[in-house]
């Protein structure tokens, strides 16, 4: 009997990690799209322009 109940044991711990795995996750995250670019467009200067 105590050999069946560390079996059965070992067989849940196993099967509780792969469906953590692989189930879709719970995250709650709300959707935020996209996000604007509000910096400076790169300009080279002279000195680059000639290396």
């Amino acid at each position: 009997m105590k050999l069946n109940d560390m079996l059965q044991g070992f067989v849940q711990y196993f099967t509780e990690g792969f469906a953590r795995i692989f189930s879709p996750a719970k995250d709650d995250y709300k959707d935020i799209g996209v996000q604007p670019y509000d910096c400076k467009p790169y300009i080279k200067t002279e000195a680059e322009k000639t290396a």
